[in-house]
């Protein structure tokens, strides 16, 4: 009687997001909707049918309030001792593309369709991408 909807795997399309001046928690919000494809209306939990995006400017990306200095991102090397604290602001300075993956990371889902859906996601500090053959479409972000 019912029949379960598998949507059909479409090629999936490129947009191009512009990070200058963005508060980098609203863009990553935006930014994991395209990954995950809610944006169209056969979106399905457990495919990816998320669009490829491409980030260009992050280093020009902003956080709002004290958070430069306030935030913390800690990573663990596995030794004893080996606990590393860098604050927004210097991970901003120094990779500024970490700051855009980490935000949009803890908004997808974890697990191998996490990691399929992380991999759609390009970001570049400065303001050229190698990826003008795809033809990325520009989004304009709120």
């Amino acid at each position: 009687m019912f029949k379960t909807f598998v949507p059909k795997q479409v090629e999936p399309k490129w947009v191009l997001v512009d990070a200058e001046g963005q508060t980098v928690g609203r863009l990553a919000t935006q930014i994991a909707r395209i990954l995950r494809g809610k944006h169209k209306p056969d979106w399905t939990p457990n495919m990816a049918t998320g669009d490829f995006v491409v980030v260009i400017n992050a280093a020009k990306a902003r956080f709002t309030g004290n958070k430069l200095q306030s935030k913390v991102y800690t990573r663990y090397t596995g030794y004893q001792g080996g606990l590393k604290k860098t604050s927004a602001g210097e991970m901003l300075a120094k990779h500024p593309e970490r700051v855009i993956e980490h935000a949009v990371k803890g908004m997808l889902p974890k697990g191998p369709l996490g990691y399929k859906i992380f991999s759609r996601l390009k970001v570049y500090a400065g303001p050229t991408h190698p990826h003008q053959a795809q033809h990325p479409q520009k989004l304009e972000v709120k």
